[in-house]
């Protein structure tokens, strides 16, 4: 743990660049779709861990939490002191460190969970539909449970479910090409559903960006070897299937929200220059592509036409995506909607042959019922932008359990380390304002925010050592009160971090 007279500077510089970008992102007009339509989080620069590949820093946080109970949130420490946990990756059940029997499922103490909970749950300002469910790390019934049976909209916590699907049916290590073929005279920009594929390249970015400059280089030199230095321009984006935009998404969401999700496009599908989503994102890639080519001292001729590429053309290069892995990180940190929709269209592909949401969700739905997690009553979508989704919070407790019952060299290990950290990391950077010392650092939870809906579903760890996991999830906000209800989530979620929720110090019920 860094000393508190230089953990203070670094999170006042953290907390100040985070609001100075939130200011300019208000100034330029970049807020706007959140709010008059109270879709997306907050997606602040993430403060993103590496891709973590073993559970043993965590476990080895666990065991310096049960031979400090008090740990480094005791209420005497400033919040600045407080650090993260290096990632919260978890370990196997059958981990032979001694503490692990005290761990063993049971070990939470409902009586204590819900006098930790109802304090906070009775806030009116959650409206009168909550759903919550608080659970032993790895097995056994919920200490804690409440909400309506068919479930909450759950808004982006679905990215949890998405991540899942995208970790059991794609390879951690997979990537995305975007490559270019030749045709005669005509070079075709084909698309291999890279979500981060950029203009122009971004060497410091995490995860690394593939881009059409670049691609553009690539490809003039090896055009040059063959002595062409005209060509006419085709782009292929076949690759996914079915309606770019989700038939259960508000049509308001339509290039201001959302971009059609297809399997060419740059920077998201956002334009080069202003704000907002691109009517025809494949397009724009591709005349960035041209212009890029033209800079190489190619000649394009004509404007590009869409149009599938033969078999039988000539590769001439490629470029590739971030790996899976990193992109499930990275859309998970900073809840990144079109993101998370080309991975369910990739898990599509990869379950059926079918690059289309339906495909995608029916991917995700079964690796659920692989792993023995509860289905969701109605799942539309892959980053929670359908208000028409419906999941338990038993859901999402249950996945996450899974995760952390899985084999340490289990593909779901990386889902964990991608959820934010509480005041420090990804969506939950500003957020955890008001929560107790012991909080900061001991939650981690992907967040959910769609207007009138919030939703907050991660692991925590209690004051006395305690894993656990939890779902909180509110769907009829009063009107005006959704940034209050979120700071009452982020409290019932300090709440379980602050509690000493384990049975040896709970009544039994």
């Amino acid at each position: 743990m860094a000393a508190a007279g230089r953990a203070r500077p670094r999170r006042a510089v953290r907390r100040l660049l985070t609001a100075l970008v939130a200011v300019l992102a208000v100034v330029v007009g970049a807020a706007v779709a959140s709010e008059v339509t109270g879709v997306g989080e907050e997606q602040v620069g993430p403060l993103v861990d590496p891709v973590v590949e073993t559970a043993d820093g965590w476990w080895d946080f666990l065991t310096d939490q049960r031979d400090d109970p008090d740990g480094p949130g005791d209420p005497g420490d400033e919040p600045a002191e407080v650090a993260p946990p290096e990632g919260l990756d978890l370990p196997p059940v059958a981990d032979p460190v001694p503490v692990a029997a005290e761990l063993l499922p049971g070990d939470l103490s409902p009586a204590a969970v819900r006098r930790a909970l109802r304090p906070v749950l009775d806030d009116p300002l959650l409206g009168p539909r909550v759903g919550v469910e608080v659970a032993a790390l790895t097995a056994g019934p919920a200490a804690y449970s409440q909400g309506p049976r068919r479930g909450l909209v759950p808004a982006s916590t679905t990215k949890l479910l998405t991540a899942v699907g995208a970790l059991t049916a794609l390879e951690r290590d997979a990537t995305f090409e975007t490559r270019t073929l030749l045709q005669g005279r005509t070079l075709v920009l084909v698309g291999g559903g890279d979500p981060l594929l950029r203009r122009e390249p971004d060497p410091g970015a995490y995860p690394a960006r593939a881009d059409v400059e670049t691609l553009a280089a690539l490809t003039a030199d090896a055009l040059e070897e063959r002595g062409r230095t005209t060509v006419r321009l085709r782009y292929d984006a076949t690759l996914f299937d079915g309606p770019a935009f989700n038939p259960r998404w508000p049509d308001s969401y339509r290039g201001d929200v959302v971009a059609p999700i297809t399997s060419l496009w740059v920077d998201g599908g956002r334009p080069e220059v202003g704000f907002g989503r691109v009517a025809d994102p494949a397009r724009a890639a591709a005349d960035a592509f041209a212009r890029a080519l033209a800079a190489e001292g190619l000649t394009v001729q004509g404007d590009p036409t869409a149009g599938r590429a033969r078999r039988a053309a000539d590769p001439v290069a490629e470029v590739s995506s971030a790996p899976v892995a990193q992109l499930v990180d990275h859309a998970l940190q900073v809840s990144d909607n079109e993101v998370t929709e080309v991975l369910l269209r990739h898990v599509g592909l990869a379950t059926s042959g079918e690059g289309s949401s339906a495909a995608g969700t029916a991917g995700v739905e079964q690796a659920l019922t692989d792993l023995g997690v509860p289905l969701p009553t109605a799942l539309y979508d892959g980053s929670g932008l359908s208000r028409e989704n419906l999941i338990s919070p038993a859901t999402l407790t249950g996945l996450l359990r899974e995760v952390a019952v899985s084999d340490p060299t289990d593909p779901l290990r990386v889902l964990l380390p991608g959820l934010p950290v509480a005041a420090f990391s990804g969506s939950l950077t500003t957020r955890f304002d008001d929560a107790p010392a012991v909080a900061l650092g001991q939650v981690r939870a992907k967040t959910g925010t769609l207007r009138s809906v919030r939703s907050l579903s991660g692991v925590a760890v209690s004051r006395d050592g305690t894993p656990m996991v939890f779902a909180l999830m509110v769907d009829r906000v009063p009107d005006l009160a959704d940034e209050a209800a979120e700071d009452v989530l982020d409290r019932a979620a300090a709440a379980l971090a602050a509690c000493r929720c384990g049975r040896d110090v709970g009544s039994t019920p």
